[in-house]
């Protein structure tokens, strides 16, 4: 049997490391060998140059959450240095996992294209920022990952005509993003998927899926529309302080997704003869004969043949 090909599984610990080196290292640990995917994710950012004044010295909109008594402070808590992701990136390789982090401005995009990471992301929150997916396209060699959350339809053809026409259309994956933490299934709109594959899969290498939903029913089905990546928030606790692990799946939901991908792979062909081998025996002691004569396939209207 002819196997499709397999998604690839981002495992997005993003901030839900909470400023820990240590549990960061822990989470690539346990996401490569326990859950099985192949990527993970961080996120980096400038917090002065990301945030203005005012939404620097602002409090945080849910105290709960927050790791400082600003949101800048919060934000500042939660970054590693680019030595740190320096480290991560090395550790992932010693794991044989792909490190990959979304960056979020300028200084950034910088500090982690020095790295030469196999990919990089820029979040749906600065998919409009045109400098920076100018720099990106010049200056990094490597995968091109765009999040379409909060985009509209124009918006997102801007993006895809302006790296088209710096020339890494092919290295560029589109993902069919909501951004809301969590999503309602309601509002995943996985056709969205479809949508892109149709639209943009000449001119960029994959459409990936990034979700924000609450459990796996999702995942598998994003993957038969066409995804290709597929990123979940990754968490050890749910219940741990920070937006996002609400949002995100703990060990054993991501491994049951990586689990269920594989299956699905191995199941999306048809037929390579009409009676499979594993049919044999159930069709010689339950198969019943007493047809007319049968139809050819030419006989009955508009067959398809898959295997013609």
């Amino acid at each position: 049997m002819t196997q499709s090909r397999k998604a690839t599984i981002v495992a997005e610990i993003g901030c839900n490391h909470q400023g820990r080196f240590d549990l960061a290292k822990e989470m690539i640990t346990v996401a490569k060998h326990f859950c099985k995917v192949q990527v993970v994710k961080f996120q980096k950012r400038h917090p002065r140059e990301l945030l203005t004044p005012e939404e620097y010295q602002a409090p945080h909109p849910e105290p709960y959450h927050s790791y400082g008594p600003t949101y800048g402070q919060h934000r500042e808590f939660l970054e590693f240095s680019v030595d740190q992701h320096r480290q991560l990136k090395e550790f992932c390789e010693q794991l044989g996992l792909i490190y990959s982090t979304s960056v979020w401005d300028m200084t950034s995009a910088r500090q982690i294209v020095s790295l030469q990471p196999v990919m990089i992301k820029v979040p749906s929150a600065c998919n409009l920022r045109f400098d920076l997916l100018g720099y990106l396209a010049d200056e990094f060699a490597g995968e091109l990952h765009v999040a379409l959350g909060m985009t509209d339809r124009e918006e997102e053809q801007s993006i895809v005509e302006f790296l088209v026409r710096r020339g890494v259309g092919r290295r560029v994956v589109l993902y069919a993003c909501t951004s809301g933490y969590p999503v309602p299934f309601d509002q995943a709109c996985l056709l969205e998927i479809k949508r892109l594959k149709d639209t943009y899969g000449g001119i960029v290498k994959d459409i990936g899926f990034s979700g924000h939903h609450l459990g796996i029913a999702l995942d598998s089905v994003a993957y038969t529309l066409g995804a290709m990546y597929i990123e979940r928030h990754f968490t050890l606790d749910r219940t741990s302080r920070g937006t996002d692990h609400a949002a995100s799946l703990e060990p054993d939901g991501l491994r049951r997704v990586v689990r269920d991908m594989e299956a699905v792979s191995k199941a999306l062909n048809y037929k390579e003869q009409d009676i499979l081998a594993v049919e044999l025996p159930e069709r010689k002691k339950l198969k019943r004969m007493s047809v007319p004569a049968p139809l050819t396939v030419e006989a009955i209207p508009h067959a398809v043949n898959p295997r013609a």
